[in-house]
């Protein structure tokens, strides 16, 4: 016979430590220990830090290789009635983490999904980088290959709000080496590492002063990095009209997608609106 909790037959979505164990509130402690099974991202992971509490909950592997094929079998738990946490290896569960189809096949099956909150390793780093706070866009963890990196960070190099990343210990210096040739080299950032534990580090400078500092720190470069940058300054630019010369007059000699490339770094124009424009002009009913 499962455990009973306080709500059975519900998925609990239960934040972890980022770093340091303290941070594991008494709720979500509760919650682990009364659940009848542990879904983790790493069960090796996630049982020292039962361990450390002293929980003995069952666990089993969800990751994303396996969440779909895993996902039956936890909804067939659900419905006899058992109460699931969902965890991932660190921080809020979904956020860059697997989880996503096993949340919406529970809500999609009537099951209660009930969010036990915590650490979030990009909200803690938003919290303490002295950057803009109000309005911000989380961008997860940028491609691994040069070029698709640089791309988004093109895409992103006019959004006004503050953008936050995620990023691995062996791609860190070739990220923030395209950021600062993409948004710029003076443009402000924060690069926040072993948040919350002994060497928590957060510095704060330019891009390009942060990427040399980057590639020649010899500090063990550990665990994932979370990388802030300043939204662009928000500007006026040209108006519409002279948006839409600008744009007409590249049509002429260039394709679409560059001709939309180059008006938006020369009017401040969003790529997108530009875009839409330019298909206008090249639809047979115009």
């Amino acid at each position: 016979m499962g455990k009973v909790v306080s709500n059975p037959a519900a998925l609990y979505i239960v934040a972890t430590p980022i770093g340091n164990l303290e941070d594991l509130s008494p709720r979500a402690a509760r919650i682990l220990g009364e659940v009848a099974v542990i879904a983790a991202e790493d069960t090796r992971t996630t049982r020292k830090l039962l361990t450390h509490f002293g929980i003995s909950t069952p666990t089993t592997a969800l990751h994303e290789h396996n969440e779909r094929e895993q996902v039956p079998k936890l909804l067939e738990q659900l419905r006899r009635g058992e109460s699931i946490a969902l965890v991932s290896d660190a921080g809020t569960p979904l956020v860059s983490d697997p989880g996503f189809h096993l949340v919406r096949a529970a809500r999609d099956a009537g099951i209660a999904v009930v969010p036990i909150p915590g650490p979030c390793a990009a909200i803690t780093a938003l919290s303490a980088a002295g950057l803009p706070s109000d309005r911000f866009a989380f961008e997860g963890f940028p491609p691994a290959k040069s070029a698709a990196r640089r791309a988004l960070f093109q895409r992103l190099a006019h959004e006004p709000r503050t953008l936050i990343f995620y990023e691995s210990t062996h791609r860190i210096v070739d990220c923030l080496a395209d950021m600062a040739a993409e948004f710029g080299a003076e443009r402000e950032s924060v690069v926040a590492r072993e948040l919350t534990k002994k060497f928590e580090t957060l510095r704060a400078g330019p891009l390009g002063v942060l990427a040399d500092w980057i590639a020649r720190d010899e500090t063990p470069r550990q665990g994932e990095f979370v990388l802030l940058v300043h939204g662009a300054e928000e500007r006026a630019g040209a108006d519409a009209s002279e948006a839409e010369r600008v744009l007409d007059t590249l049509l002429e000699s260039l394709p679409v997608s560059q001709a939309v490339e180059i008006a938006a770094k020369l009017t401040g124009q969003p790529r997108n609106v530009l875009y839409r424009r330019a298909l206008a002009r090249s639809s047979p009913d115009k």
